[in-house]
């Protein structure tokens, strides 16, 4: 190992020393690490994973304007008086103009900010869909490995997209209003499919009652599971129905642990993390193998019509297979 390679690796196992011992600054150099995908990120992802699938995550959706975030920092109250550490990654969504993002949840969970049990983490989306960042499960991973007891996702609320909140979380919470048809518009979004939880907040507004009738007509027309998602009222800015909630949350955690799906919804979750990186790193090792220049020539085909989408597709995994038997034969 050269010097330089050794201070690296040095300076990497330093972080995750501190960042096992919760140091905000460590959390803080390890997430930026793996956002902005840094040579070094798969290094320290392989050596903090050993340290992560203790915490329980839990994801938090819904339409915008819902009031996610005063849920969430409700949540973030009675948990801590409960003795638990909680640590959270809210993905605010990135200006199609700017390319920048709001993060704007630091503001609104500010609060918080001076806690030690709690670490709040504003991600933006940079354009990929399902409302979340591409890089929240590494974020995930970061927070686990620091020891924290839960760790809440805040999703964007773009609609059906949210559904991608299934990939990251244990157990998922869907929040809706009462009275401007939120209600109705997720069962269309098929958002509602994913719930573990139902949260009708706001519920001083008129319609509650209607809200959480539907609600119950929905559930009662699904295919019965070992676990009916509860229906909880809250009203998070005057910190109503959050001890419910917290209590629905852990008693979900509990269930799925106990009949197996906590595993096979993790399973699944690694599952689909793994393809998602295979058909990246393919992608990268494409313009390694053929060349920049080589599938510009082909795009500039499929333009003039010459050839169609799959056969360039395919002319290009020929050109990676002859890259391949070049260097089978160089080592031979």
């Amino acid at each position: 190992m050269s010097i330089y390679a050794h201070i690296q690796s040095s300076v990497k196992m330093e972080i995750v020393e501190k960042l096992r011992t919760k140091d905000r600054r460590a959390i803080a150099k390890a997430i930026t690490t793996l956002e902005d995908n840094y040579e070094d990120s798969d290094r320290l992802l392989h050596t903090i994973f050993k340290h992560t699938g203790n915490a329980h995550v839990v994801g938090v959706t819904g339409a915008p304007g819902v009031g996610k975030s005063t849920l969430i920092s409700s949540l973030v109250k009675e948990f801590r008086s409960r003795g638990k550490t909680v640590g959270i990654v809210a993905i605010d969504p990135t200006s199609p103009f700017t390319g920048g993002a709001v993060l704007g949840d630091r503001v609104r969970m500010g609060e918080h900010s001076g806690d030690p049990g709690v670490y709040i983490r504003s991600m933006a989306t940079r354009g990929s869909l399902g409302g979340l960042s591409k890089a929240t499960s590494d974020a995930v991973k970061v927070l686990d490995a620091a020891g924290f007891d839960i760790i809440i996702i805040e999703t964007v609320g773009t609609g059906q997209s949210e559904i991608d909140v299934v990939r990251a979380a244990d157990t998922i919470v869907v929040v809706i209003i009462p009275g401007l048809g939120d209600d109705i518009q997720a069962i269309k979004a098929g958002i509602l499919e994913i719930a573990d939880i139902f949260v009708v907040n706001k519920c001083d507004r008129e319609g509650v009652e209607r809200a959480v009738s539907e609600l119950e007509m929905m559930l009662d027309l699904k295919e019965k599971r070992t676990w009916r998602p509860p229906i909880l009222k809250t009203n998070a800015r005057l910190n109503e129905g959050t001890s419910r909630l917290a209590d629905a949350i852990s008693e979900h955690y509990s269930h799925i642990n106990r009949n197996g799906e906590l595993e096979k919804r993790r399973r699944a979750r690694y599952s689909e993390e793994i393809r998602d990186v295979v058909n990246r790193r393919i992608g990268e090792y494409m313009y390694l193998a053929s060349g920049k220049e080589f599938f510009d020539e082909v795009l500039e085909k499929v333009l003039r019509k010459e050839m169609d989408p799959r056969s360039a597709a395919d002319l290009i995994l020929n050109e990676i297979v002859k890259f391949d038997l070049r260097k089978s034969n160089k080592k031979n």
